[in-house]
């Protein structure tokens, strides 16, 4: 049976709203509900983004049932592997179990911060080797990890949840399709397509669930929701390959300059219809996804989004 999730999106509105949101998310009936993990807003005019870890913690610790994720976290600059397992590993505890901790090779947004980004070969050799130090820390391990990209002379967690802690790996294309058939619990994506987990199959994902995520603009005014979705999400379709490697959102203003109100209301259901927003969702379903994460676009519609979805979405998604 196909579950729904809820999207703390870190870049369109500040840590104590996500809070509430989380809670929020709960309460309407969500399944579970995932987090991003940014440095930067893609766009200025999202205007927003706190540290995930703190608010995650915090709806950790607010929520009883919900389940939580990264959506997802790259441990290959940013963050040291052995720190992201650390986090994953005290989420863990807090939430007594409900945490997947969600890893990707990142974006150039987020993690030039620190330095230099690397070349996507290179940042999948970085995730691999991240990996051989997650894995076993999560194991409750202690580790003496000297590799090309990281150090951990010795490590070892002292506070772990009962039974463990879930990894997912986020996958675009046959690389990373096969890393996280080799190495994750868990397949995540942005677009519905059903190649992505044919390649996670054959890779060794078979019985695995497969996360998605589709943005959606709800709202009374179908027009309000059109420009709200423009100015926020234009950049949505520009594509991975793009995505990952623009380096700040003035990169992203100027990329999706030719970009018309009408291309993004054509990929994102905007307004009150209910039906345009299960069809959103089927895609990834009819694909062979087993969980799929809304993103209400726009920090201000959070409240009467959470309250659609508890009224007539998620009673809808469930009865089709």
């Amino acid at each position: 049976m196909a579950t729904f999730g809820y999207t703390m999106m870190c870049e369109q509105a500040g840590p104590t709203q996500l809070v509430n949101d989380g809670i929020g998310a709960e309460r309407a009936g969500f399944d579970f509900a995932v987090i991003s993990d940014h440095y930067y807003p893609w766009l200025e005019e999202q205007g927003h983004s706190p540290y995930a870890w703190s608010v995650l913690g915090a709806v950790a610790y607010s929520t009883s049932t919900i389940k939580l994720m990264s959506f997802v976290t790259s441990p290959i600059r940013r963050y040291h592997p052995a720190v992201v397992a650390q986090r994953a590993a005290t989420i863990g505890v807090m939430s007594g179990g409900r945490f997947t901790l969600g890893l990707g090779a990142g974006e150039n947004l987020n993690e030039h911060v620190v330095g230099a980004w690397p070349h996507v070969a290179q940042r999948h050799d970085m995730l691999v080797e991240a990996l051989d130090i997650i894995r076993p820390l999560l194991a409750g391990e202690t580790i003496h990890h000297g590799g090309e990209y990281f150090e951990a002379p010795e490590a070892k967690l002292w506070d772990l949840p009962e039974n463990g802690v879930p990894i997912g790996i986020a996958v675009s294309g046959p690389s990373s399709c096969e890393l996280a058939g080799e190495f994750a619990d868990v397949m995540i994506a942005v677009e519905p397509r059903r190649e992505l987990c044919e390649m996670f199959d054959a890779a060794g994902g078979t019985g695995k669930p497969r996360y998605g995520q589709v943005a959606v603009c709800y709202g009374p005014d179908e027009a309000q929701c059109r420009k709200i979705a423009y100015e926020q999400f234009r950049w949505f379709g520009l594509s991975w390959p793009v995505n990952a490697e623009l380096p700040n959102p003035r990169s992203f203003a100027r990329a999706s300059d030719a970009v018309r109100e009408e291309d993004v209301a054509a990929g994102i259901p905007c307004g009150p219809n209910v039906d345009k927003h299960v069809a959103a969702v089927r895609k990834f379903l009819d694909a062979g996804f087993t969980h799929v994460a809304l993103v209400q676009v726009g920090a201000e519609g959070q409240g009467q989004f959470l309250e659609f979805a508890e009224r007539e979405l998620l009673p809808a998604l469930r009865s089709r």
